[in-house]
């Protein structure tokens, strides 16, 4: 079937006890068994949950993998991808990849005996220098949050499988729709859903999909083990909003390229980062690789106090970390989402204390631009 389709359908099936068309929200900690050691699949939800399980199942067939695990956030997903490896284990990362994920990496993870090594994936070569006899993983995030840098995910599976590493990739700002990692030799995938895939602002969660069976048994074990598991409230809300990701993509799509387009073309913009204009410098892997180039973007300003007055001025767009929801989100990523990355190390991804970023909403294009550009004026 269609993405379409199984969006609003796979997971979803009509309620067997009284025919809901919606899965319910099934907010109970326990079930009663019929008795010792028998009982209807479900014995303690955070073990297992069916509104939970309904998400698991649709965002595994959304992603094309076999297995779906949702968690209590993003960075729970990731948390629990790495505890699939131990002390002692290398893992070579993007050198751009969000503040949040560098953050566990470098303050929590590293102190547990976990090796990172960062570097530009978009480099095939520096990714296979970085490799060593105790490297077991490679993670992605691709477009990166918030240059927009792009990985060949096919590329970089095959070196990475041709000397025994996993792959993930963060697919955060793309969404299934618009690109599935699996398909193109990734190992495991990664979401917060609290972007695209819920859309709509109004909940917190993480997400990993894979095919392989046996990692998969070994993640169902630590998502139980650990606990880190997504609450059936905030399942039920993903499920809604995936049954219109796809119509909710295109008109991100949609006006993602034409504020790109505005902004390319304003006398107070400096340089706009987005894989949908042909200045991108991977405008054609992304073609490639991508459906579409989504609704993420970030543009420069000149300096800190420009971006200020930008963010300051906006009336339409709203000034909030986060993204992929509904309504135009704009922010400063030097100190809010990568504030946690050191200064010179910010400067050398250009993440600049002028950079700006924004998540384009599905609101009419031209209020956005118009809200954009009486901003502007101001510097």
């Amino acid at each position: 079937m269609g993405f379409s389709t199984d969006a609003i359908h796979i997971g979803q099936e009509p309620d067997p006890a009284t025919g809901a068309i919606i899965v319910p929200i099934y907010q109970t900690s326990t079930y009663v068994q019929e008795e010792l050691g028998r009982h209807k699949g479900y014995e303690y939800s955070r073990t297992a949950n069916p509104t939970r399980v309904a998400l698991e199942r649709n965002l595994a067939r959304l992603e094309r993998g076999q297995f779906g695990f949702a968690f209590a956030s993003g960075m729970a997903a990731i948390n629990t991808i790495l505890m699939l490896f131990k002390s002692g284990d290398h893992v070579v990362a993007g050198r751009n990849l969000y503040g949040g994920t560098f953050r566990l990496f470098e303050r929590v993870l590293k102190d547990l005996g976990f090796q990172f090594t960062y570097v530009d994936t978009r480099n095939l070569a520096s990714i296979e220098d970085a490799i060593r006899d105790n490297t077991r993983l490679l993670f992605i995030e691709t477009p990166t949050n918030p240059v927009m840098e792009i990985t060949d995910i096919a590329a970089a599976s095959e070196l990475a499988h041709r000397h025994g590493l996993l792959v993930a990739v963060d697919n955060t700002f793309m969404s299934p729709y618009l690109q599935r990692p699996i398909e193109l030799g990734a190992d495991i995938v990664t979401h917060s859903t609290t972007k695209y895939l819920n859309g709509h602002s109004d909940g917190v969660g993480g997400a990993v999909v894979m095919s392989d069976p046996v990692l998969a048994e070994r993640l169902k074990f630590l998502q139980n083990a650990a606990g880190a598991v997504l609450g059936p409230m905030d399942s039920w809300l993903v499920l809604r909003g995936v049954k219109t990701l796809a119509v909710r993509m295109r008109q991100h799509n949609e006006n993602g390229l034409a504020v790109a387009k505005f902004l390319a073309g304003h006398p107070k913009v400096k340089l706009v980062h987005y894989p949908g204009l042909p200045s991108h410098p991977q405008y054609e892997l992304g073609r490639k690789q991508m459906s579409g180039p989504g609704g993420m973007l970030s543009f420069e300003t000149g300096s800190l106090e420009n971006a200020r007055t930008v963010l300051n001025a906006v009336r339409l767009c709203s000034l909030a970390e986060s993204l992929g929801g509904v309504e135009t989100l704009i922010s400063h990523p030097a100190t809010m989402t990568h504030a946690s990355v050191p200064p010179e190390e910010r400067r050398q991804l250009g993440i600049t204390d002028g950079l700006v970023r924004i998540s384009v909403g599905i609101e009419d294009v031209e209020d956005l631009i118009a809200d954009l550009d009486q901003a502007l004026a101001r510097i």
